[in-house]
């Protein structure tokens, strides 16, 4: 693995910035591959991590960062929980951590570095400096992947009966005899704007 302040660079640059956010992630990260005994996830093999992340934050793209995980590589995973939290899947050995920030740890960085009053510097400083268990808990847990869920999978692709677009991945819906993509069997994010 680099060292932290590799990383550092890495997340700025990746990133746009660096924040506190972005130090979370890293030592997030950092901390999950090494439960799992991982010595250099993004240069391993690419098909053996798989990190879910729950928040779509600054620390998310720290955590892409450490592991190589990427969404266009499907090892990157994204749920939106709200939390800053991520679990790390090693499919080789097939077992799992989830690496959680203790609501505790901003108090904390408050009371480690009361002199600094900015509140990003304050966290990064302190972030830096914690030990793992006072910014972190950790929790081995099972995660169910389907096949289709795994790098490198391949399957046909349908279409759907509805709007006639593509589908990869087994993500289709049958609803009344029909295939339908999910945003026409219900589950859309969109609308079509008016005119369209």
């Amino acid at each position: 693995m680099r060292s932290f302040d590799e990383y550092v660079a890495l997340a700025e640059k990746a990133h746009g910035h660096i924040c506190a956010g972005q130090i979370l992630g890293l030592r997030m990260a950092v901390l999950g591959v090494k439960l799992l005994g991982l010595q250099d996830p993004e240069s391993g093999d690419r098909k053996r991590l798989i990190t879910f992340v729950e928040i779509d934050r600054c620390a998310t793209d720290a955590v892409a960062v450490v592991t190589g995980c990427r969404l266009g590589k499907r090892a990157l995973k994204f749920r939106d929980f709200g939390k800053v939290a991520a679990t790390f899947c090693d499919l080789k050995e097939n077992r799992a951590v989830r690496v959680v920030a203790r609501e505790s740890s901003k108090q904390r960085a408050r009371e480690l570095h009361p002199d600094i009053a900015d509140k990003n510097q304050q966290q990064m400083k302190a972030y830096r400096e914690m030990p793992d268990d006072e910014l972190f808990e950790t929790q081995w847990v099972e995660v169910k992947l389907a096949p289709e869920d795994l790098p490198g999978y391949k399957a046909p692709r349908v279409v759907c009966d509805s709007c006639g677009e593509g589908i990869n991945f087994r993500r289709e819906v049958t609803a009344g005899g029909r295939t339908l993509c999910r945003a026409c069997a219900g589950e859309s994010y969109y609308r079509l704007a008016p005119g369209s």
